[in-house]
């Protein structure tokens, strides 16, 4: 048995006894055993008072799944802007797109969504922007030759460079 083990299990015994003289034999009975000095025994005794362990809080989800699928969804509408972009125009257009049926939501998704920081968009979209690969920094360049045989192909078969702006 390792001394924390130990150590825990006399702690019970420890705060269940009710006379100094139990109190006593125990700490005589630890001390012995490992050979660690009394007063540092008691201070670890005393130091985790509690037998229970504490649970820590965590912060409470605000921005559940549902939320972030239709923060998807308007994200996909606008054209992937950005989380600066997009909080100004969910605070204008959430109702918009509810009333055409494009977004079909609970209220409280959203108000949610009115309410979110740009911050925050950028954090619940992470993951979608890593999927769609939007968040590469380096680009391949374009073979200048395939741009000039590009152009004469347009030439040849009289694609209008209107077309190609306004699609």
């Amino acid at each position: 048995m390792r001394e924390s083990e130990y150590l825990k299990v006399l702690q019970g015994k420890y705060f269940m006894a009710k006379s100094r003289k139990e109190k006593s034999s125990i700490l005589d009975e630890y001390c012995g055993n490992t050979g660690q000095n009394r007063k540092y025994v008691i201070r670890k005794l005393n130091s985790s008072i509690s037998l229970v362990p504490k649970r820590r809080g965590g912060k409470e989800v605000v921005y559940d799944g549902y939320v972030k699928v239709a923060l998807v969804k308007v994200w996909e509408i606008f054209d992937y802007p950005c989380g600066q972009r997009l909080a100004p125009l969910l605070k204008t257009e959430v109702d918009r797109l509810r009333q055409l049926e494009e977004l079909i939501i609970p209220n409280e998704v959203a108000n949610k969504l009115k309410r979110i920081s740009p911050r925050t968009i950028d954090r619940a979209l992470k993951h979608q922007r890593q999927v769609l690969h939007l968040n590469k920094k380096y680009h391949r360049k374009r073979n200048p030759l395939n741009l000039v045989r590009e152009y004469q192909l347009r030439q040849e078969t009289g694609i209008d460079s209107c077309q190609d702006r306004c699609r």
